[in-house]
């Protein structure tokens, strides 16, 4: 907010934008992101009931395996699907197509970190298995 004027116009769209609907923008993808990214996380890690109950299908048979990961593959898009669709509704209303990419800038602003967590997390594993099979202290 502080690097925009109070207000600006946007050309091509006749409309005029404040800099706090545009911090709104930015807002409302860093939450939209994060909800996406726990989502995913509750339905992909083995610590929740979706996984662990996918597992225990996998013992009853192929067929149900199969019929129970499609179903829950089609289920877990739900909340992605409609966290974006609304994302979009309300950005658009607030600032049109910058909000939106406001919005998809606050989505992706959080992906550096998470990458990096990703790619630091197998190193220090390594290195700490390393490091005990070299019987350090």
């Amino acid at each position: 907010m502080a690097f925009l004027p109070e207000s600006f116009n946007l050309p091509k769209a006749n409309m005029k934008v404040r800099n706090i609907e545009c911090f709104y923008c930015t807002l409302l993808g860093l939450w939209s992101g994060y909800i996406i990214g726990y989502t995913t996380n509750y339905y992909t890690s083995g610590s929740y009931a979706p996984v662990q109950k996918l597992a225990n299908n996998c013992v009853q048979s192929a067929a149900t395996n199969i019929i129970s990961g499609l179903s829950l593959g089609f289920y877990s898009t739900a909340v992605p699907i409609t966290c974006i669709a609304l994302t979009i509704f309300f950005t658009f209303a607030m600032a049109e197509m910058y909000g939106i990419s406001l919005a998809a800038l606050g989505m992706l602003s959080t992906m550096c970190i998470c990458l990096t967590i990703d790619g630091y997390g197998p190193i220090s594993d390594n290195a700490g298995g390393i490091a005990e099979m070299a019987e350090l202290e």
